[in-house]
């Protein structure tokens, strides 16, 4: 079954002059294109209590269709350069020793990172507090003198890890969830944090069999029974982000990784202002990115969140990624159809867990061609599920790839794109500044620049990536050609240097390339990104 965290009630039609069209609700909304009658594209959608339902249309090419709907419900926010570097992260990258064993093995291998995410860092229990750390327990926002670390715990100079990293030229990124974790039942700063939500009526509501409103509690098997602030709310989210402040001012983070935003479930939930939940709930994810942008922002820093969940409304709101996936080729060849798709509807920042998150390991020929296509994305990152710590490790560093493969290759093959993206930094950093100016998506499907030429119909998984690059990912294994369309004008291969007509071309792959095309009058300013 297909699925998305990513649910948006907007669509292309491309064909004759171009049209694409919105359905303005949060609701639930269904679509039925040419699955029953093929002629026939039906759009089934719940109504509030006046049945009432708007439908906005947008008439032109898809840039211009895009450009309306951006006008609407918000455009891309313009983020740092150093969003494009390489990310990094494990869920078994849980201590201090742990993060810079790993920073130092980019490091020594010659590998460059821009930025690391940690997951499991905090004491798992209030989101806010480093695990190990010793404080005193306490209602409302804690500051940094408030803790105490110990030289033997898992933390035990965060904000001197945080410095060093810096230092370093990478940034740093923290995990949330927007719970109150209530299993087992909390002590400490949990039952706290827990009992002020309650009193300062912050939190989702829902309805009790007697017809009373309670606090809401998390109904999926994710931190089951958790409470759930509603970020949709300014106090509410005020109150929620004022606890991670001292993070981001005093501890120096750089950004939030907010995961976990689709666990409002339920028509029967309240929110604060009034919204039932099956009005209110698609739009919490876009609060809670919105949130957490808006602390960073009032600390000086550039409101970077990674988020996967979100609805119509996040694409002001930070960057995301795809959501947890196995390590498999379908899940990367369906992963890119998520990228174009988000993109198409005005995701900037998007990317996903190259080579897959879960499950066993990928092996070298899908984590190398994952890792060629993610250094065409937006945002080019790894990471993996938690294993327990069982050995053999299931990190997603190229250096375990390597030893458990036994494939020498990995490491220098790997090490040859990570230099590639860095030298593609400024290309994708003016590229996204050009996207947010013109509404033309900084990765895009083909029929964005070419919607009259029906071949492009034929190669969903090609795309520009700016102006002048035209990316044709290898996702299949075993292939050393593949076959590419070049639609109308003149292209270069950007790793050959060759001219190369428009049309079909088939194009020998060697695990080291992916077929790459540069438009001919980008070439000479291109060149020195593919042979430096």
């Amino acid at each position: 079954e297909r699925k998305t965290y990513l649910p948006m009630p907007f669509a292309h039609v491309v064909g004759g002059t171009g049209w694409g069209f919105h359905v303005r609700t949060s609701r639930r909304v269904w679509f039925d294109i040419g699955e029953t009658t093929p002629d026939r594209l039906w759009i089934e959608a719940e109504t509030g209590p006046d049945g009432h339902l708007d439908i906005a249309r947008y008439d032109g090419t898809p840039t211009e269709v895009l450009d309306q709907f951006l006008a609407e419900v918000g455009r891309p926010q313009e983020l740092p350069d150093w969003v494009f570097r390489l990310w990094a992260s494990g869920n078994e990258w849980n201590t201090q020793t742990e993060i810079m064993r790993q920073v130092d093995a980019h490091r020594d291998h010659d590998i460059p990172v821009g930025s690391v995410v940690i997951e499991a860092w905090s004491d798992e229990s209030t989101f806010t507090v480093w695990r190990d750390a010793q404080y005193v327990p306490a209602a409302g926002a804690h500051k940094a003198a408030d803790f105490t670390f110990s030289e033997h715990g898992a933390w035990p100079d965060p904000k001197g890890m945080i410095d060093e990293l810096h230092d370093r030229g990478i940034r740093l990124h923290l995990w949330q969830i927007p719970l109150i974790k209530m299993r087992p039942h909390p002590a400490g700063q949990a039952a706290i944090d827990a009992a002020e939500a309650i009193a300062e009526k912050v939190l989702i509501q829902e309805v009790a069999p007697d017809g009373s409103l309670r606090p809401y509690r998390n109904r999926g098997w994710w931190f089951p029974l958790g409470l759930m602030p509603d970020l949709t709310d300014e106090r509410a989210a005020k109150w929620w982000t004022e606890r991670r402040r001292y993070l981001v001012e005093e501890f120096g983070v750089d950004g939030f990784k907010t995961d976990g935003g689709e666990h409002a479930w339920g028509r029967d939930l309240r929110y604060l202002n009034g919204m039932h939940g099956d009005e209110g709930n698609s739009l919490f994810p876009v609060h809670y990115a919105k949130a957490f942008g808006e602390l960073l922002q009032s600390a000086g820093k550039a409101p970077v969140t990674f988020s996967r969940a979100g609805f119509t409304g996040s694409q002001a709101h930070g960057a995301f990624w795809a959501g947890d996936e196995n390590s498999t080729w379908q899940a990367f060849r369906w992963s890119m159809y998520a990228g174009l798709s988000a993109a198409s509807s005005g995701i900037l920042y998007w990317g996903w867990d190259f080579a897959g998150f879960s499950g066993e390991i990928p092996d070298a020929e899908l984590y190398l061609r994952s890792a060629a296509a993610a250094t065409f994305v937006p945002i080019m990152q790894y990471h993996s599920e938690f294993n327990h710590h069982r050995t053999p490790s299931r990190d997603r560093t190229p250096w375990n790839i390597a030893d458990r493969y036994d494939d020498e290759r990995v490491i220098p093959v790997f090490r040859r794109f990570a230099h590639l993206r860095e030298r593609l930094v400024p290309y994708l950093a003016d590229a996204a500044r050009t996207a947010i100016a013109s509404s033309t998506p900084l990765m895009r499907p083909l029929y964005f620049d070419h919607p009259a030429d029906a071949r492009v119909w034929e190669f969903p998984l090609q795309w520009m990536l700016g102006p002048d690059l035209l990316v044709a990912p290898v996702l299949e294994p075993g292939a050393t050609s593949w076959q590419v369309y070049l639609p109308e004008g003149d292209w270069i291969d950007a790793f050959t240097g060759v001219a190369t007509p428009a049309g079909l071309v088939t194009r020998e792959t060697a695990i080291d390339e992916i077929p790459v095309y540069v438009r001919a009058q980008a070439w000479d300013s291109m060149r020195a990104v593919f042979a430096p």
